[in-house]
């Protein structure tokens, strides 16, 4: 059994109806704004790895913050 054109149409109205075309804009929106900063965290991420980072100067950093 395979799903037709017509089971899809079905389950398009029925969603719309039930959360209405407003709600359902405003999610895309929102998974679209949730995919932006993904992709310019993971970015973001490439650009930091390329800097080494040294652990023991942040360890006297916080001992003289005390």
């Amino acid at each position: 059994m395979s799903i037709g054109i017509w089971q899809i149409a079905i389950v398009v109205i029925l969603v719309v109806l039930l959360f209405g075309r407003g709600k359902i804009s405003g999610l895309m929106g929102d998974v679209a704004k949730g995919i932006k900063s993904f992709k310019k965290g993971m970015a973001s991420d490439v650009t930091d790895d390329t800097e080494p980072k040294n652990i023991s100067d942040d360890n006297k950093d916080s001992d003289n913050k005390n």
